[in-house]
């Protein structure tokens, strides 16, 4: 008996050792790395919550918010922080070549594109972290064809990534009611389209199943999704316990997964762990919806749908967008766009993860209701670009388009953030726009050593824009034009 007592004193003591331990552990770890800034810390309580639905009635009182908002981010933010050359890329330093407000409009704010006599409406919803001006030139075009475009600042964006600490993913979805409601006014019976890209294409998808269920209005005519946050990472449902941590004394840097330098004016750097609970809640729900319609009758019927993605995605799952999304919805009426990486530029040895395998799949699996384009090289011994797209329960290629544009060199596949931005975007494009009083992050070409920038490595490695964007750009406005022809 002696002995047992001991064993057990010693097994307690031992589990108290270990949770010391990791006690420890977890302070060095949450207290270590760069400091919080008050873009980090202060909270724009001015912002649109789903709570101030009933007091912000339509989109006029929602700008109106806006403006609030924004006063409050530069009392709060901006306000405090210092200025001068050595904060030259501080996007809340006043002044800077990052500070957005340099420029007009600022497209970190809601923007909307009128028609005198619109051909329809559209809603473009941005993804997290990001701002109105991640799909500027898509709106730019379709404006141009004669549509009325709103291009909607989702709650906790375009201001401080502090907004993403508190953020919750119904507060995006009721302003995108807003969004619709005053298209809908706008516009007549004129159709209304959605183009989501990131976390806004379930944005868009919730609001479709709402509108169907005859819970929000009006119905899309189409959705167009672009790199959709489908399903993510399972480590994303391991965000609330990193959250709750945060709420400990000394742990407060457990509510960020990342903090870096603020130096994009319209996209936030840090990303803080509440986002990533919010996506992974997000997306679990429309997935789970999307599950449950079941039957073959009217309930499972969503806009024509158009997804356009890049094979390789660092961010979301190009299988789940195929066996979670698109597998579930009525034949005959969507289609996946599928960007291929660059087949001549990289040989398998030097891949972690060839898609090979899925675009395989995609391609000869005739059990798929949908239509399927893969945009590839014409052969792995050439630069030039054809899509190749097959038409639903069928594996044979049906149509052979040659693009008539190349690889660019150097470039082996696109990203998640690359598809909505054209070659000539004047911020991220593939080369400055002529003027270097204006800031450029686009495709540079840098060698050195390491730690001597201040943009992270994996920053500079990742190309963020489209080379093939204008074939993007014609498969969105066709399929806006007339969704009909996909099965309306």
């Amino acid at each position: 008996m002696f002995s047992l007592r001991r064993l057990t004193s010693y097994l307690i003591r031992g589990v108290l050792v270990l949770a010391a331990g990791a006690m420890v552990l977890l302070y060095i770890q949450g207290s270590g790395g760069p400091p919080l800034e008050p873009w980090h810390t202060e909270k724009l309580d001015a912002e649109f919550t789903a709570g101030k639905a009933d007091e912000i009635r339509d989109f006029d009182a929602y700008l109106r918010l806006e403006d609030e908002v924004f006063r409050q981010l530069q009392e709060e933010v901006y306000a405090h922080t210092a200025i001068g050359p050595g904060y030259a890329l501080v996007r809340y330093s006043t002044g800077s070549a990052a500070d957005p407000r340099q420029h007009r409009p600022d497209w970190n704010r809601s923007f909307e594109l009128t028609a005198e006599v619109p051909a329809g409406g559209v809603l473009l919803l941005h993804g997290m972290s990001d701002s109105p001006y991640s799909l500027r030139a898509l709106g730019e075009t379709l404006n141009g064809l004669g549509y009325q475009v709103l291009g909607l600042r989702l709650p906790g964006h375009g201001t401080a990534p502090s907004g993403l600490a508190s953020v919750r993913w119904e507060d995006m979805a009721a302003a995108a009611r807003l969004g619709m409601e005053h298209l809908a006014a706008r516009v007549g019976q004129k159709p209304i389209h959605i183009i989501g890209y990131s976390t806004g294409a379930p944005l868009a998808i919730n609001f479709a199943l709402d509108a169907g269920q005859g819970s929000a209005s009006p119905i899309p005519a189409s959705l167009v999704l672009i790199s959709p946050a489908i399903g993510v990472s399972p480590a994303a449902a391991l965000a609330v316990w990193k959250r709750r941590l945060a709420l400990l004394p000394g742990l407060g840097r457990y509510a960020w997964l990342q903090i870096q330098p603020e130096f994009d004016p319209y996209k936030y750097n840090s990303f803080a762990t509440k986002a990533a609970e919010q996506v992974h809640r997000l997306t679990r729900v429309v997935s789970e919806r999307i599950a449950a319609l079941g039957g073959s009758g009217s309930s499972r019927k969503l806009p024509p749908t158009l997804v356009l993605k890049s094979a390789v995605d660092a961010t979301v799952s190009t299988d789940a967008v195929v066996d979670g999304f698109l597998k579930h919805l009525l034949p005959d009426r969507h289609e996946l766009v599928l960007f291929d990486i660059n087949r001549y530029a990289v040989k398998s040895t030097l891949l972690v993860d060839d898609p090979g395998p899925l675009t395989a799949r995609v391609m000869t699996d005739a059990t798929l209701p949908f239509a399927v384009t893969l945009v590839t090289n014409e052969d792995p011994e050439s630069t030039m670009v054809v899509a190749r797209q097959k038409v639903p329960f069928s594996a044979e290629v049906s149509m052979l388009e040659r693009l008539d544009t190349a690889w660019p060199r150097g470039v082996i596949s696109l990203s998640h953030v690359a598809l909505p931005f054209p070659p000539d975007d004047p911020l991220y494009g593939e080369r400055p726009p002529g003027n270097e009083d204006v800031l450029f992050l686009g495709q540079m070409s840098l060698q050195g050593e390491r730690g001597l920038l201040k943009l992270p490595a994996d920053w500079l490695l990742r190309l963020r824009h489209n080379p093939f964007y204008a074939y993007l750009e014609r498969r969105v406005v066709e399929w806006v034009a007339d969704p009909r022809a996909h099965g309306e």
